[in-house]
């Protein structure tokens, strides 16, 4: 016999995955959180035009691994570490390899694939997995895409490991 949920048992649900990624380049570990629906929905936002019209790759692709970054990590409490413009900028000249690791957890745990961030971007050669840039500071609701590179899944808010 099937057990559906009720939509209390579904709004209940602690769901969002929550992952630490080991980042040695920056001297430490970060913890990474996917994205809810109301987060992904403003990161796919940012890929937006004021005329409702996608974003030139050229624009898409400026920024985007730290937006998704920016997006997804969170301090041990779970808030959202960087939400300025100029903090993802700042976070978008760090080492190539350790924010890579950064949005492919991110990616991973907000559920966005490569052909997501492809359609996103406009771009299918470029950024298999990444964040996109837009020039909105409030990437606190923006996250990422893809699979995991040398990540430690520790926990999710339902206690999974």
């Amino acid at each position: 016999m099937t057990n559906y949920l009720s939509a209390e048992q579904i709004l209940d649900a602690d769901d969002l995955a929550i992952e630490d990624v080991p980042v040695p380049e920056w001297g430490g570990t970060v913890r990474v959180k996917g994205m809810s629906g109301t987060e992904r929905d403003r990161f796919e936002a940012g890929f937006i035009g004021g005329d409702m019209k996608q974003l030139p790759p050229d624009k898409a692709l400026e920024h985007y691994r730290a937006r998704i970054a920016a997006a997804c990590l969170v301090d041990q409490a779970g808030k959202k570490m960087f939400r300025s413009v100029g903090e993802v900028k700042r976070l978008s000249d760090k080492n190539a390899e350790a924010l890579q690791r950064v949005v492919d957890v991110a990616n991973r745990l907000s559920g966005l694939t490569e052909e997501d961030v492809e359609e996103l971007t406009g771009n299918s050669a470029a950024a298999p997995s990444g964040s996109s840039t837009s020039d909105s500071p409030d990437t606190s609701d923006t996250p990422s895409p893809s699979s995991s590179g040398g990540s430690a899944r520790t926990s999710s808010r339902s206690g999974k490991q």
